[in-house]
């Protein structure tokens, strides 16, 4: 198994928690976590990871884990993040991949570092905001709504909040118990941190950062059935993007089209530029 040197980065703003696997890799792949989530790299695809001669690199983001807070952050924010976390690795050129909110994250990346992201692939990713449509679909959607509101009623309605089942979808259940039964790791250490709060608000707000502006492949992957992060928002991204490739996946709902993400590595790992040299100052 993949083993991970973890060490915290200091910031103008604070710290942020970086995990690293370590060697030079044949392809670096920056990592980005779902909501609320820690941020180390997804256990399930290490064994594949070592197979492809990956460089799995990470973090906490800000308000999760070992990150200090950083209220009012933007998706967008999330490029300088991977910057100084790539810098301070010796890494040059790197390829990103996320689950949910992390996929945004991702695609922020892709977006505002085109010298540095090869490719960029997302699982059941959230949109930019559009208005009330972008709800639409959504099972429970009172915690974004919430958030529309403004940072008072997002903390007012997160005091009292529960989980709410009906969210996932049985092969989702069945994900959570199984081949992704690893997210239960991540999961629970982040549960009442700041950064849910945070990444709420900043789902809802303007990303700082053009979707239509990525020049990069880009993968989407989405679950039909995904009643949390409706596929509809994989499709608007999807007539965005100008090289993004759209695959809707039947009978997946948000945590179960995790099941194609050894897919979407792949997918990176074949990208032409993936061979590229991924250390610092290589073009």
């Amino acid at each position: 198994m993949t083993a991970f040197a973890e060490h915290d980065l200091t910031l103008p703003g604070g710290r942020l928690h970086v995990y690293d696997s370590g060697g030079p890799g044949r392809l670096t792949v920056l990592w980005h976590h779902g909501t609320p989530n820690l941020g180390a790299p997804p256990g399930p695809l290490l064994p594949l990871g070592e197979e492809l001669g990956i460089r799995w690199i990470s973090y906490d983001r800000p308000g999760y884990g070992g990150s200090t807070p950083v209220p009012g952050r933007t998706v967008g924010d999330a490029a300088g993040y991977a910057t100084a976390v790539a810098d301070a690795l010796g890494v040059g050129r790197f390829a990103v991949l996320g689950h949910s909110g992390g996929s945004s994250h991702a695609l922020a990346c892709a977006a505002l570092l085109p010298d540095r992201v090869l490719a960029a692939a997302g699982l059941a990713v959230v949109a930019p905001f559009y208005g009330d449509d972008w709800f639409a679909g959504m099972a429970d959607p009172g915690a974004l709504r919430a958030a529309t509101e403004g940072r008072a009623a997002k903390e007012a309605y997160e005091a009292s909040a529960e989980f709410n089942p009906a969210v996932f979808t049985a092969a989702d259940f069945a994900a959570l118990k199984g081949s992704w039964s690893w997210l239960d790791s991540v999961v629970q250490p982040a549960l009442g941190a700041v950064g849910l709060i945070d990444d709420d608000l900043a789902y809802v707000a303007p990303w700082g950062a053009d979707p239509a502006a990525i020049a990069a492949p880009v993968l989407l992957v989405h679950g039909e059935d995904d009643r949390m992060v409706p596929a509809a928002h994989s499709r608007w991204l999807a007539t965005r993007c100008p090289r993004a490739e759209l695959r809707l996946t039947p009978g997946d709902g948000h945590l179960s089209v995790l099941d194609h993400a050894a897919a979407a590595l792949t997918w990176l790992a074949d990208q032409p530029s993936s061979d590229s040299d991924a250390t610092t100052g290589a073009t």
